[in-house]
């Protein structure tokens, strides 16, 4: 919640997914006036339904014991992935560099007639 890099709505939903998946939103009402000031009703809803769900699933895999990937895949990922650090920051402040200002409203570029 202290960092610098996520904005203060970012922080928010942070904040609620975390309270949505202890199952405490419902009794911190400061959390939901803080949620409030940077999210629309129907945004709260959507939050709170994308959490529900991640942590429907996380629970039916961990209960039933189901892996999100076969053992032997991760093994093969892990013997290919080297991290290159020098990489990943060059390509994170290119990224960053490059960042639009603005972004263009969902179906803004869609063609006409959609």
């Amino acid at each position: 919640m202290n960092s610098p890099h996520l904005s203060r709505r970012e922080k928010a939903a942070v904040l609620w997914a975390e309270h949505v998946t202890k199952n405490t939103a419902r009794s911190r009402d400061d959390v939901f006036e803080e949620v409030k000031k940077n999210f629309s009703e129907a945004e709260i809803v959507d939050l709170t339904m994308i959490c529900a769900y991640f942590n429907m699933n996380n629970r039916i895999q961990d209960s039933l014991r189901i892996p999100i990937e076969e053992k032997s895949e991760v093994n093969k990922i892990k013997r290919s992935v080297r991290a290159n650090t020098g990489a990943l920051k060059s390509y994170l402040e290119t990224m960053v560099a490059n960042w639009p200002d603005e972004f263009p409203e969902p179906d803004s570029q869609a063609p006409a007639g959609l």
